[in-house]
């Protein structure tokens, strides 16, 4: 029977039954806030103080939604022996006292920031913050303590200083607190790929000469939301000659006969995150396209046969070209190409793993991460590009990947197009009006190729 840890049987089903052990939401939110307890504790700071809503939602167990992504009016208070203080937007916070029992009732209260200075400096909402957080630090005896910061105005840094606070960064340790995944995380993120499997498959069926970049988006992004995501964070389609260089944004170009076009789909399920990128050609493929493909899938291949607990990203990288081998000058040119990023509540975690900084700075692979390969090659006239993504689980066995839509092969979407052979015309097949025998015969690049068969009614 296969195990899967911590009780979960069925980790790819999303919603609670009292049939059957899934998912279980309090265990998240208790195993999270402890591991950044743990971290703090290993740390010099007094208490964590945190504006990111990835951190927030790790340490508090609430989402309000993206609009509040970049309003920096929500932060959190993390101190070691006592439950977190968020302050959130007013009526947010009431509705937190009512449907959060998880923490006390004084953990949740309303607050406000200048709203990216939108409310001018001098009417104090920054002291007034600073003079709060001092006020709680001192009661809870940290005062003189450092505080850890992920990400700050510098106005709402200036008044903490003004309050005699002294300010540290606090990102590398809610990375490291981040960076293993609980069995609950992991299942998350099994789903949420799985979201995407299935939707890959309707983008594939939709896909045609004529179909736009913003009409797969548009395709991509319903039905997301009709399947249960909670956000849809990006998707990218590029197409033909928009391939090379990557452009990362999609377009209006309509997909052609012979197009290469790849996707990224990035999304989240109960705040866990996919990156998720495939490529495909539409109605046929040049032998040079389906010869990128290949080489973007031996990269990818090479590298997850290297993760396994033990080995470091130096390992990894190893296995993908220098940004010189396809047209960059140098390795921060070609960032974001051939790499690895940890994902989690945010598609950007620990571990990150490239050409730029890996060979010198390599870091251990563990049990436990979860993170993207992600791979790129253009074809010589640099006319197209493959893109392949594989999101990978860390087991004591080696990498369990969870993205589940074929990519061994360049797939072709769209009508299929097919070449008659000249055969003779069967038996069964004389007297009822053909001439010659229409046979569907590959192209012999896995595409399918068409010309008039030559038969006649």
């Amino acid at each position: 029977m296969q195990q899967h840890g911590l009780g979960i049987s069925s980790p790819g089903a999303m919603h609670a039954v009292e049939w059957e052990s899934r998912v279980d939401m309090n265990r998240l939110r208790t195993d999270r806030i402890e591991r950044m307890r743990d971290e703090l504790r290993r740390s010099e700071l007094g208490a964590l103080l945190l504006f990111d809503q990835n951190n927030i939602r790790y340490a508090t167990g609430t989402h309000i939604g993206n609009w509040a992504r970049d309003k920096f009016f929500r932060c959190v208070l993390v101190m070691q022996d006592h439950d977190p203080i968020l302050w959130d937007i007013g009526s947010a916070a009431k509705k937190h006292r009512l449907f959060a029992p998880w923490f006390d009732e004084d953990s949740w209260r309303a607050g406000i920031s200048s709203w990216r200075g939108s409310i001018p400096e001098d009417v104090g909402v920054e002291r007034t913050n600073a003079a709060r957080v001092a006020g709680i630090l001192h009661d809870a005896g940290l005062a003189g303590e450092p505080v850890g910061i992920d990400i700050v105005e510098l106005p709402v840094l200036f008044a903490l200083q003004g309050e005699g606070l002294e300010v540290r960064d606090a990102q590398g340790l809610m990375q490291r607190a981040r960076r293993i995944k609980t069995a609950d995380e992991i299942a998350l993120l099994d789903q949420a790929a799985g979201l995407v499997d299935g939707v890959y498959e309707e983008l594939f069926r939709y896909m045609r000469a004529g179909v736009r970049e913003n009409d797969c988006v548009a395709l991509v992004n319903r039905l997301l939301y009709e399947r249960g995501s909670e956000e849809v964070e990006n998707v990218n389609a590029i197409s033909g000659e928009r391939c090379s260089p990557h452009p990362h944004v999609f377009s209006d170009r309509s997909l052609r006969q012979w197009d290469t076009a790849y996707f990224d789909i990035m999304h989240s399920l109960n705040g866990y995150r996919t990156c998720y990128y495939r490529t495909f050609n539409v109605g046929g493929a040049t032998q040079a396209q389906v010869d990128a493909y290949k080489r973007a899938r031996e990269f990818i291949d090479r590298a997850i046969a290297e993760v396994k607990p033990g080995a470091t990203s130096a390992d990894v990288i190893q296995h993908f070209p220098a940004a010189h081998e396809f047209g960059f000058e140098d390795e921060e040119e070609a960032f974001g190409l051939q790499y690895c990023h940890g994902i989690g509540l945010s598609a950007w975690e620990q571990p990150l793993m490239s050409r730029y900084h890996s060979h010198e700075y390599p870091v251990e692979i563990e049990e436990g991460m979860v993170f993207a390969l992600e791979t790129y090659w253009p074809t010589e006239d640099g006319s197209a590009a493959a893109r392949i993504e594989e999101e990978v689980v860390v087991t004591a066995d080696g990498a369990r990947i969870i993205t589940r839509f074929p990519a061994d092969e360049l797939l072709v979407t769209g009508i299929q197009y097919w070449r008659g052979a000249d055969l003779a015309v069967p038996a069964s097949l004389e007297g009822v009006g053909f001439s010659q025998a229409t046979m569907p015969v590959p192209s012999g690049n896995g595409a399918q190729t068409t010309q008039t068969a030559g038969a006649t009614r």
